[in-house]
């Protein structure tokens, strides 16, 4: 993955008996029956309880039909996506070409599809349930997002602190990078990091953890940030724009800065976590870069 910076993962045969023939045990006159009648029961309860105490091939079952429901999903919500980016797309191109006919037409259509994606439905009604304090219908629209987009309820932007050190995020899709046909989907995001506590600290290095819309991971590397290892002061920020080509239309981003403070030699390092969040063409309620 290459990074693109902006600046500011046969039965056992038995053997036949030869031997005479064993006596059995008569049951008494009229008791038979009886006895038949316990033996059957017995037996039933037996397979019974055989059935109910075998959890685990109910359970494997049941696991591998979630398992085959959140493929289909995911492939699903991956192809509404990759044509919803083709229509961003080429509204973009038909802009710039002032051919605004057919720019008319892909605005109508881009809204007919915002209005039908299932995705986007399941949000607005979650978000109008909370609005309305209707909590129980908020989890019930919740729990289906989980099922039909793993990823849609993770936000397009994160914010975490660690030791005082904030570190904020926010994604955007770019059209104009990206080429939805040959399966290439451009991301840009931008940090802002601020340092609340009382002493200076230097960025030292980056780690960031990609994964993709088909659950491919991927650990990438590197020193400092956009070519820079920043000192931040007490009471001041550093930002700083980047970008991420990823080979679906949605996926998620984390990862931490390693960092040190700088007033005091010898000082070991420490992580900054910067929390997860959302690569998605679908967007979220707040589009807007920090």
């Amino acid at each position: 993955m290459q990074w693109a910076g902006l600046r500011s993962q046969a039965p056992v045969p038995t053997a036949a008996w030869t031997g005479p023939r064993p006596r059995t045990a008569r049951c008494p006159q009229g008791r038979f029956p009886t006895a038949r009648r316990a033996l059957v029961a017995s037996a039933a309860a037996s397979d019974a309880n055989s059935s109910s105490n075998s959890p685990g091939k109910d359970e494997e079952g049941e696991e591998v039909v979630r398992r085959e429901k959140e493929e289909k999903a995911v492939a699903s919500l991956l192809m509404r996506s990759q044509k919803y980016a083709m229509l961003k797309q080429q509204l973009a191109v038909a802009a710039q070409f002032e051919d605004y006919k057919e720019a008319a037409r892909l605005r109508d259509s881009l809204r007919s599809f915002e209005e039908k994606e299932p995705v986007l439905c399941l949000r607005r009604l979650m978000k109008k349930a909370i609005e309305e304090e209707r909590f129980e219908d908020a989890a019930k629209y919740r729990d289906e997002l989980k099922i039909l987009a793993p990823h849609s309820l993770l936000k397009c932007s994160s914010d975490a602190t660690t030791l005082g050190i904030r570190v904020q995020v926010r994604s955007v899709y770019i059209e104009s990078r990206s080429q939805p046909l040959k399966g290439q989907f451009f991301f840009a995001y931008r940090i802002r990091i601020t340092n609340s506590s009382q002493r200076p600290v230097q960025l030292l290095k980056r780690h960031w953890i990609v994964t993709d819309g088909n659950g491919r991971t991927e650990n990438i590397w590197g020193v400092g940030v956009v070519g820079e290892q920043p000192v931040i002061f007490p009471k001041t920020g550093f930002e700083y724009s980047s970008a991420c080509p990823l080979s679906t239309p949605n996926g998620r981003m984390e990862g931490d800065f390693e960092m040190k403070h700088i007033d005091k030699a010898g000082s070991s390092t420490f992580n900054v976590a910067i929390a997860p969040f959302s690569l998605s063409i679908l967007g979220d309620d707040n589009d807007v870069l920090l």
